[in-house]
């Protein structure tokens, strides 16, 4: 049924200004408020009081994430804010009020999954806020008609659009963040989230790239390369292993681009990160283009070697053909890709490539094909990621003379075949192998770990292993995935420097509030100033001082519970 303020608004940027309170202002403000009673002379009609109700921070809200870490990265920042604003988030779409779908534009599968999700949230009467790629991309699909949008830019302002939307508004954000001419990388990063995965924080090192492939969506809604400064990554990290994050996830659309906006090129930011790793937690490496990582092959191989570096790189390679390549417009060609893995293979022992490949791009020619398939029997890759060519509305590819339907399908199936027909693990089952310990299987009868070569190894589900450095001894292989039996006279090493986060719980929360007794966290202010009861902290100086912010707080808060 259709609000009584069901009226469209396509931007909020002039009803909000840096005067306007922050979620924790507005947040402590509700803790203020009196009711007052209404005399009976006053009682409003049911319409009115209905609408009188709708106190945005109230609500249940439901999210539901698509695509790339990058992606889950916006996700986790948006439920955050969220939940340091009073939204309660849910796990069951059926008791929320509203639902914030996250897309995904690289498929038209996702797509399809987006949409619907849209449709079943209007069938069951819910609010719904959309953001992610799709509707960055394509805002006025007619399936996006009358609904909020936050563009990929603007998930700091999620609180305000749904704040909106729980009033029947239709708020839509889709600007650029920019410093004077120079476009920024997002939302900041010291936001409130919450990690899907308390262990494990993923950090978006840039958004958008420097290619401009013709069957990229991701790239209308991205934009150009934008780097986040060296200083700020570093400092989320730190901020991360302080609340008890054993793995780092670095992602983007091309970690290989990262810095070349602003001076500075992924190595260097790689070494200043590791810096901060405590012994026994990891950091992963997202995906890079070959063009960007050919630059810095001798650094990268030093760096995948260090052992607190998973030996692992994400590389796509989409085509073995030279000709579909240039047609794709991946500015490398076959020969590029081969010196990236074998420069690798032969400096890094061991090291995991993984890989991409698009099976019916146009033009395609089964010779095209073929050579494709020689390239996988070549490195027969452990990690391979096949996709079957969809033509995404907009792109250049789209308007180019497609392979019919049954031929892609043909061909998604041999390659197929082609890497199930071998098992890259076997080598390994006797090795005894020291593995990280972050994540439950999805069938919930093992614990997940991952070897120095992030390679998946399933151990016993037992609570001592769980954030853990274990030693096992590799007792069996499958396609993906090998088994580890714990050596007996090993000890279970803690990397973490704190006690992680409990499952749900907002992270960035540098202020604490007494509840009944009980430590309970609030939201960062957005200003440089950190605050604690009457205490100040000014971030600049204690960024002058080496401190991070959660160790500030942590002493802060221990200094006025002594004193009071």
């Amino acid at each position: 049924m259709p609000s009584a303020c069901d009226s469209l608004i396509e931007d909020i940027e002039d009803m909000v200004s840096s005067s306007d309170p922050t979620p924790h202002e507005r947040q402590s403000a509700r803790k203020n408020i009196i009711p007052r009673s209404r005399k009976k002379k006053d009682l409003l009609s049911n319409e009115e009081l209905h609408v009188d109700s709708l106190i945005p921070g109230t609500q249940k809200i439901w999210m539901k994430t698509w695509g790339c870490s990058h992606n889950n990265s916006d996700g986790e920042y948006m439920a955050g804010q969220l939940a340091a604003s009073g939204y309660k988030m849910t796990d069951d779409p059926t008791e929320a009020d509203l639902w914030l779908l996250n897309s995904c534009t690289v498929k038209n599968p996702a797509e399809d999954h987006f949409r619907n999700s849209i449709k079943k949230a209007q069938d069951q009467q819910k609010k719904v806020v959309v953001a992610g790629c799709v509707p960055q991309a394509q805002p006025r699909m007619e399936y996006l008609k009358g609904l909020s949008i936050i563009g990929v830019q603007q998930i700091d302002r999620v609180v305000e659009v749904v704040d909106e939307a729980v009033k029947g508004h239709s708020v839509r954000l889709l600007g650029q963040k920019k410093d004077g001419r120079r476009r920024l990388g997002g939302a900041r990063l010291d936001l409130p989230k919450i990690r899907k995965n308390p262990l494990i924080e993923i950090i978006s090192i840039n958004t958008g790239c420097l290619n401009a492939c013709t069957y990229c969506k991701t790239k209308h809604a991205r934009g150009d390369l934008a780097s986040y400064p060296v200083e700020e990554l570093v400092e989320r990290a730190r901020q991360s292993f302080q609340e008890g994050v054993c793995e780092i996830w670095l992602t983007s659309e091309d970690t290989g681009a990262y810095g070349r906006d602003i001076g500075t090129d992924l190595p260097t930011l790689l070494w200043r990160l590791v810096e901060e790793i405590p012994e026994g937690a990891m950091l992963r490496l997202g995906m890079t283009n070959p063009p960007y990582i050919l630059e810095h092959l001798e650094e990268m191989a030093k760096i995948l070697n260090h052992p607190r570096v998973y030996a692992f790189l994400h590389v796509p390679v989409q085509s073995a053909s030279d000709s579909v390549l240039m047609d794709m417009k991946r500015e490398y060609c076959i020969d590029d890709f081969k010196r990236v893995v074998d420069f690798l293979k032969e400096k890094v022992p061991g090291v995991t490539i993984a890989t991409d490949i698009i099976c019916g791009f146009p033009g395609e020619t089964e010779e095209d094909f073929q050579e494709t398939i020689k390239l996988v029997k070549l490195y027969r890759f452990p990690s391979l990621f096949i996709n079957q060519f969809y033509p995404r509305p907009g792109t250049p590819a789209a308007k180019m003379e497609q392979v019919p339907a049954h031929v892609k399908k043909q061909r998604t199936k041999e390659l197929s075949q082609l890497f199930h027909s071998y098992n890259p693990y076997d080598h390994e089952v006797g090795e005894r192998q020291h593995v990280l310990v972050t994540e439950e299987s999805f069938d919930a009868q093992y614990y997940v770990a991952h070897n120095k070569f992030y390679e998946q190894v399933l151990v016993p589900k037992r609570a001592e292993f769980k954030g853990k450095m274990i030693e096992v001894d590799i007792y069996e292989a499958g396609k993906h995935f090998l088994k580890g039996k714990p050596v007996e006279d090993s000890t279970p090493f803690t990397p973490s420097i704190a006690a992680p986060l409990l499952k749900g719980e907002v992270s960035g929360l540098m202020q604490k509030q007494m509840v009944n007794g009980v430590h309970s966290p609030a939201t960062v202010p957005s200003s440089p100033v950190l605050l604690l009861g009457s205490y100040s902290l000014d971030r600049e100086m204690l960024k002058k001082l080496g401190i991070g912010l959660a160790v500030a707080a942590a002493i802060l808060a221990f200094v006025v519970e002594k004193l009071y």
